[in-house]
């Protein structure tokens, strides 16, 4: 494995409780393809090692992501919590945020600002990184873009919640595009930003 790096780190202080965190999830976890690498990385974004067991991968989407990255394709989020966490370090990536697209169509239509905002990016998804990790009702929204012939390189897809979430994620997986998804209603922003950051990570390698 390549030495150890954090760009997020700014520190010494916080580069140790980082590098040390990491130690414990390797070691819990198993360190023996970069998906080990992102499910040890969401396990420490939560706390919890049992969410390594609830992350699934499909369609070789590490290999996606750093391809995109080396492109410089967008990242397109649902919700700016998601935004202000992915790095800006190390790519060339410009990050856009759903929710500053589409309000007007959000009240037209009677959808979500994140639904609505990823419509008005439509033009912008082809070849993009999506990084959802809030909103089912966009993840629903990016799955109806895919069958309409409109595909994005990578998406990592983590919404969280009872009303839809789970549903969405299974939905991703049946589609024959690379993702990063999670079992069940459990998710959330810190999941999506962890799964992206660690392709970054090795971007940057």
């Amino acid at each position: 494995m390549t030495d150890y790096i954090d760009l997020g780190a700014e520190t010494q202080e916080a580069y140790a409780i980082s590098e040390q965190s990491r130690m414990l999830a390797r070691n819990t976890i198993g360190n023996d393809t970069p998906e080990d690498r992102i499910r040890q990385r969401c396990s420490v974004a939560v706390g919890d090692f049992a969410m390594a067991d609830l992350m699934r991968f499909v369609h070789s989407p590490v290999s996606a992501g750093l391809a995109a990255l080396k492109a410089g394709a967008p990242i397109i989020t649902d919700i700016r919590m998601v935004m202000v966490g992915i790095q800006k370090k190390a790519h060339h990536s410009e990050i856009f945020c759903a929710l500053d697209y589409g309000n007007d169509l959000a009240v037209e239509q009677q959808i979500t600002r994140t639904s609505a905002g990823f419509l008005a990016l439509e033009p912008q998804l082809p070849g993009s990184i999506v990084v959802i990790g809030n909103a089912p009702s966009a993840l629903l929204i990016v799955c109806e873009c895919i069958r309409k012939g409109i595909i994005p390189a990578l998406i990592i897809g983590t919404p969280v919640g009872f009303v839809n979430a789970a549903e969405s994620k299974e939905l991703l997986r049946t589609f024959d595009v690379p993702s990063i998804s999670n079992e069940g209603t459990r998710g959330g922003t810190p999941i999506a930003v962890a799964a992206m950051n660690e392709i970054i990570t090795m971007f940057a390698e």
